[in-house]
């Protein structure tokens, strides 16, 4: 791979940098013949215009202990990137909370535990999959039947939130990379119905929803040549079964 000649030693099937300008491979080159890969433009592509930026990034001169026998490079290519929301939720009976049954809720306070996060992420083909479960403290004020004195009681537990987004081009070898949650909204709605110890459908229960933001960038290893040619490491890694997998991801 070292040796590059007319022949394209990598064919890649995204291009190269330069497309198809007649100074590509010139004096104007990103990558020119007299280093690998020094270039003076380094803000400029073949056939656009100058880039308001002006990099000039320097560092001690190195010396190889071993002579590298290619001027191709290794590299993580951005397959995409996007802010997503998640949804975490469950419903409560009032049971849980040791909450005589037609109480009157007063008030709901939720105080999700950031730090206490956990998630598991695959992707299949096009697909970005999350599953986990968020930390939270729920505090409930209600006032009993019979009673005009309000009482708290606080139920420590897991919300769990599952989501898939769709991400055209993603491959189960590419990988995946979510920034930190950022909670968005908290929310908590007494009355709903639930199925209750005895069987039976009852109101007295309390939904409780936590909106979560993040953002999600797919990544795959390619080889770049001193052209800027692009070719996958994995050519095959697309390729699936007809027998989906099932992926059994490990307990929280």
């Amino acid at each position: 791979m070292g040796n590059f000649s007319n022949k394209k030693i990598l064919n890649s099937n995204w291009g190269s940098v330069c497309f198809n300008d007649s100074d590509c491979f010139g004096k104007n080159s990103r990558f020119n013949n007299h280093s690998r890969f020094e270039h003076k433009n380094p803000c400029k592509s073949c056939g656009s215009s100058d880039s308001a930026c002006q990099c000039d990034f320097k560092a001690p001169a190195r010396e190889l202990a071993v002579p590298l026998n290619s001027d191709c490079v290794l590299v993580n290519s951005v397959v995409g990137s996007k802010t997503v929301q998640k949804v975490a939720e469950a419903t409560f009976p009032f049971t849980a909370f040791v909450i005589p049954a037609g109480s009157t809720i007063n008030n709901v306070v939720v105080v999700p535990n950031l730090a206490g996060i956990t998630r598991n992420t695959t992707i299949i083909r096009d697909k970005v999959v999350n599953i986990g479960l968020i930390q939270v403290t729920i505090s409930v004020t209600f006032t009993a039947p019979g009673s005009t004195t309000p009482v708290t009681n606080t139920l420590s537990t897991n919300l769990p939130f599952q989501e898939h987004t769709d991400f055209p081009g993603a491959c189960p070898e590419d990988a995946v990379i979510e920034s930190p949650f950022v909670v968005e909204g908290i929310f908590a709605q007494p009355g709903v119905p639930v199925i209750g110890t005895t069987g039976l459908v009852t109101t007295d229960a309390i939904l409780v929803k936590i909106v979560l933001r993040t953002t999600i960038t797919v990544t795959r290893q390619v080889i770049v040549d001193s052209h800027g040619g692009i070719c996958d490491v994995n050519d095959r890694r697309c390729e699936t079964s007809t027998t989906p997998s099932t992926n059994t991801l490990p307990a929280p």
